[in-house]
């Protein structure tokens, strides 16, 4: 089968990365990128990083508003999908570049195949949740990372074409956490940083939703942090637009918050695996730390991956903006006294494996799920 994947930020890099292997084996592969997180630093980095093929087609749409992304995302991606004549567009997870490729593919009369379909908020202000239910009803494939996702379909009459095949991202944080679990790789990332990062030393932290860079909820995540910061300091990875609208409100990070660019996906792995606790607004993230077994708090007021809580033992806790219930939760979660032991004895022992998801999916393409 001839197959045009379509990418554009870095956690659907990541989906590829663990996919990309098992997909080629099968089938024929036209790899898009729209270049919807266009800084170098954001995606470009994780090519290399991931054994990622380069582009077929790099569409460099960049930045803007929803609508205007979105527009040039179509008006780029119908050309490439004429001239390819693909038997399906494959499109990952919740992003604009999910929507458009989704879009553009239905309006050509090519079907389509959703990765982590089926996921849902239930929160319709969400761009990420518009984007999933769109192609969710435009797709011929709907690969489901849960049962929950299932559930989900079945409950808006979407039955046919659905398979439950896990969690890609499952997969190569299988792969590559064993690469990062020794307190040497912790060291290497310390050293690269700048910063003195011992075992359970410090807290990570990742914000970047649309409903976080309003300036109320700035400013409500930062004490947040600030809290989280006055028993260790607290490791911040900063997407660029959210620091841009953090500069445009005029919001200051306290002391004991170090801002740190966008980093590759081992560091951001061995950064989860080895922190007292994560905080965090992002699905990909939440996911990670879940497999790490590293103690999270879930920066809003839900989460479309609620089979990550429900199974957590009660290490992830969805805290929202709620700067009372984060402080409370982060000092039962990870006491400073007892975390460093507690992050030494998680890296040590971790032993997470795959979910066989990109095997699956390629198998099901091909006609045998």
């Amino acid at each position: 089968m001839r197959i045009v994947s379509v990418v554009g930020t870095r956690p659907q890099l990541i989906k590829a990365a663990a996919l990309v292997p098992a997909l080629r084996a099968r089938h024929e592969e036209v790899f898009v990128d729209t270049g919807q997180h266009y800084d170098e630093a954001m995606a470009g980095t994780f090519f290399a990083e991931l054994g990622l093929p380069r582009p077929d087609h790099a569409l460099g749409v960049g930045g803007g508003s929803h609508a205007e992304q979105t527009a040039r995302m179509l008006l780029a991606l119908e050309p490439v999908l004429v001239a390819e004549r693909p038997d399906a567009v494959l499109v990952y997870g919740d992003t604009n570049s999910t929507l458009a490729g989704a879009l553009t593919a239905a309006k050509l009369g090519i079907p389509v195949a959703h990765v982590e379909a089926g996921l849902r908020s239930f929160d319709r202000r969400m761009p990420e949740e518009l984007n999933r239910v769109v192609a969710d009803h435009l797709s011929r494939w709907l690969f489901a990372p849960t049962p929950a996702a299932v559930a989900n379909l079945a409950a808006e009459g979407v039955t046919d074409g659905v398979l439950r095949v896990g969690d890609l991202m499952q997969d190569l944080a299988a792969r590559i956490g064993r690469e990062v679990s020794g307190p040497a790789a912790l060291a290497a990332v310390a050293g690269a940083l700048g910063l003195p990062l011992g075992p359970g030393g410090y807290a990570f932290a990742t914000v970047h939703r649309a409903e976080n860079r309003d300036p109320d909820a700035m400013r409500a995540w930062a004490a947040v942090l600030a809290d989280a910061a006055a028993d260790r300091p607290v490791v911040l990875a900063l997407h660029p637009g959210t620091r841009a609208a953090l500069d445009a409100a005029g919001v200051e990070l306290p002391p004991g918050v170090h801002v740190v660019p966008p980093q590759g996906y081992r560091t951001t792995l061995t950064l989860q695996l080895h922190a007292a606790a994560v905080l965090t607004d992002s699905g990909g993230v939440q996911r990670e730390a879940a497999w790490l077994r590293t103690p999270c708090l879930v920066l809003r007021d839900r989460t479309e991956w609620v089979e990550a809580v429900a199974e957590s033992g009660g290490r992830m806790v969805v805290v929202g903006l709620d700067r009372r219930r984060a402080a409370l939760e982060l000092a039962r979660l990870a006491p400073a006294a007892d975390a460093p032991r507690l992050a030494a004895e998680r890296a040590a022992g971790l032993d997470l494996a795959p979910a066989g998801a990109g095997v699956a999916i390629a198998a099901a393409l091909a006609g045998n799920p």
